[in-house]
């Protein structure tokens, strides 16, 4: 065998291995979900489900309505117009994208309840009672649908920005010869040209609302998710949670088919004949002035007020000069299982990656596509999908000890904080793989014929040409799949070791317990962790000179 041919059989063999790592849950839940639950089902019938489904159902449309509007808007005016302070909004507006959405629930709950700051800003002006009968009500679904829209309406603005920006000229410039107005160009042509990207966008953000728990919680809206983990945990039923995720994933699956659905028959790709892009429209006077504090206002509800809270409530309470040793702990909890989970994720998807691009064929092309579904599994299912195939590790572990008659080593992947890894890859390999594989696009194949004509093998073909030319795609995805590990909850709560603790599951404890505002520090160090990758991610947004 050439050192070649075994390369790229090695490549292969971790793109299959990898596929059906991603696979086993929701083929674990399954098999759950077959398992007869039938004490479980009757009150869940007659108390639960109605509701849940319900509050899913308007929880999803709200936050996506709401986002589709924010996202939307503010993509609109800052990639069509030029206005004062323009260039400060392309940094800002997708900053909120580094506040989680438990973070800005606690936050604006701390806000908005009696005694809260706005509360005692109210009664410089009104009675006591009074100011408390104004105040608006956030542990209810509104609160929720608000909250949790104003830190994830980023990914409808980034996926409109990249459309509207790079629009041809030739389809404005013709409606305005016929005399459309600005407002009618927008909604007949700029609107619908950006179909297939606010698709994305609203699939994106209804995705991470399904996989949200503490904001869901928090608030008391009492989701699918949230009954998932109630019926797990407080009815100790796993077949009947099971069967509530499949649930989920059908929901998770009709989500993507309205992506796909949004996306039909749509063509965006521009014009050959009419290169032009469509030039910025100058707003001066009042109307830039509009412009630039309607899309600041969703950056000070999203991102700067969590922040500036966050920031008060360190140094009010002494957490700066106090430091908890046990935040280190959690700290460094959170540090090495989101550099252990990145680095296997980056690993695993540059294999994949590089399986398709050495022999492209069918079943590497399957291996390829189920790579990149983890993302979809909400990380509550995804924990719930892991705990089978897991255990069954750890007991054919214990099984061959025992056969060698060594002592047993006991729950070793589950115990060791493995799981937790594990699941991280699963649900964010999605993002080393994306962006590896438009790397790898952007890599002319003729570079691996000229290194194949020189006696180059795959291997020296992968460390000489293609590792130098990916290091950004590998870079941005290191960054987001570290944030997003720091961030993530629902799989860390759950799958997390006795007595481990990480800043996100800590933050929750403090949250749990009626108190945190104690949390506020390890809230900002996760904050503080994310601003620098977003705003690394938009540096590159914008066309420096502007339309031509």
């Amino acid at each position: 065998m050439t050192r070649t041919t075994r390369s790229g059989r090695i490549a292969a063999s971790i793109a299959i291995a990898t596929a059906i790592l991603v696979a086993a849950p929701v083929i674990s839940i399954i098999a759950l979900a077959m398992q007869p639950a039938p004490d479980v089902w009757q009150p869940l019938i007659e108390y639960v489900l109605p509701r849940s489904l319900l509050d899913t159902a308007l929880l999803l449309g709200g936050v996506g309505a709401l986002s589709l509007a924010i996202g939307t808007g503010t993509a609109w005016a800052i990639s069509l117009h030029e206005f004062r302070g323009r260039q400060i909004l392309l940094w800002l507006v997708p900053l909120p994208l580094a506040i989680p959405t438990y973070l800005a629930a606690y936050v604006y709950v701390d806000l908005f309840e009696p005694l809260g700051l706005v509360h005692r800003t109210l009664t410089v002006w009104l009675p006591l009672q009074d100011a408390v009968r104004v105040l608006p009500k956030m542990r209810s679904l509104p609160g929720a649908i608000i909250v949790i829209a104003l830190v994830l309406y980023p990914y409808v603005y980034l996926s409109a920005r990249t459309m509207f920006q790079f629009q041809s000229a030739e389809f404005a410039e013709a409606a305005k010869t016929l005399g459309a107005a600005r407002w009618t160009i927008f909604w007949r042509i700029s609107l619908p040209m950006a179909r297939p990207a606010l698709a994305v966008g609203v699939a994106l953000v209804s995705l991470e609302t399904l996989n949200d728990i503490g904001a869901s919680e928090y608030l008391g809206v009492r989701t699918l998710t949230v009954s998932v983990f109630t019926t797990w945990l407080n009815r100790g039923s796993l077949a009947g949670a099971a069967q509530l995720s499949c649930f989920m994933l059908a929901i998770v699956a009709g989500l993507i088919a309205i992506e796909r659905y949004g996306r039909r028959n749509v063509t965006t790709e521009f014009s050959a004949e009419s290169p032009r892009l469509t030039q910025r429209t100058t707003l001066t006077g009042i109307k830039g002035g509009l412009a630039f504090a309607a899309c600041l206002l969703p950056v000070c509800l999203g991102f700067l007020v969590p922040l500036l809270f966050l920031a008060h409530q360190s140094f009010k309470r002494g957490l700066f000069a106090n430091f908890d040793m046990a935040l280190w702990r959690d700290a460094f909890n959170s540090v090495a299982f989101a550099s252990l989970a990145t680095l296997t994720a980056l690993l695993l998807g540059f294999a994949t990656i590089l399986a398709w691009r050495w022999r492209p064929s069918r079943l590497r092309f399957v291996a390829m596509n189920i790579a990149q579904l983890g993302y979809t599994l909400p990380g509550l299912v995804l924990a719930l999908g892991l705990l089978a195939p897991l255990l069954a590790i750890d007991n054919a572990l214990n099984a061959l000890a025992a056969s060698l008659g060594q002592s047993l080593p006991g729950l070793i992947v589950i115990g060791s904080g493995a799981a937790v890894v594990i699941a991280y890859v699963i649900r964010f390999l999605a993002v080393p793989t994306g962006f590896i594989k438009a790397g790898f696009e952007r890599i002319p194949r003729d570079y691996d014929d000229s290194a194949r004509a020189v006696g180059a093998g795959q291997a020296t073909t992968m460390r000489l040409i293609h590792l130098p030319l990916l290091r950004p795609a590998m870079l941005g995805a290191v960054i987001v799949v570290f944030v997003d590990c720091l961030k993530e909850l629902p799989a860390t709560l759950l799958l997390r070791p006795l007595n481990v603790e990480t800043l996100a599951t800590s933050i929750y404890q403090y949250a749990s317990r009626g108190s945190f505002e104690e949390g506020a520090l390890a809230a900002l160090l996760i904050v503080a962790a994310s601003i620098g990758p977003v705003a690394w991610l938009t540096r590159f947004s914008d066309i420096p000179s502007g339309p031509a």
